[in-house]
């Protein structure tokens, strides 16, 4: 079962890395450091073409305005700046890479992430919940 979920999403790369809207990915500007020093950092590695990607978007975006000065949430278009997809060693998008505050990788996803499942990777990462607006 686990080879068969591999195994979707290693097509579904495939197919979104084959689409012609990926060469026409727009830029994005400068890559930020990754980790941001000091604070806890989730990356999510992916493309704003990709459908997946694109679900996560309207998510990272909250985030970033929730949790912002308390954590650092960032977005790198690898189809834009692919070296950071080696840099990563990311194998499928979107990826999400979550880093304590000293910088140490202590998590990694494949897939979309729902809003939840990363608010709670980013408490137990002792990072304050966002503030109900």
């Amino acid at each position: 079962m686990q080879s068969m979920h591999r195994g979707l999403w290693v097509l579904i790369l495939l197919v979104c890395c084959l689409t012609p809207s990926a060469w026409a990915a727009e830029s994005e500007g400068p890559i930020p450091l990754v980790p941001t020093p000091g604070q806890v950092t989730m990356l999510d590695l992916g493309a704003t073409k990709c459908i997946p990607c694109k679900m996560m978007a309207p998510i990272i975006a909250e985030l970033q305005k929730e949790y912002a000065g308390r954590a650092s949430i960032i977005f790198i278009d690898v189809w834009e700046h692919r070296d950071q997809a080696q840099r990563f060693g990311i194998q499928a998008i979107p990826t999400q890479i979550f880093f304590d505050k000293d910088g140490k990788e202590v998590s990694r996803h494949m897939g979309f992430l729902d809003k939840q499942s990363i608010v709670s990777l980013l408490d137990q990462l002792g990072v304050p919940k966002a503030k109900v607006q």
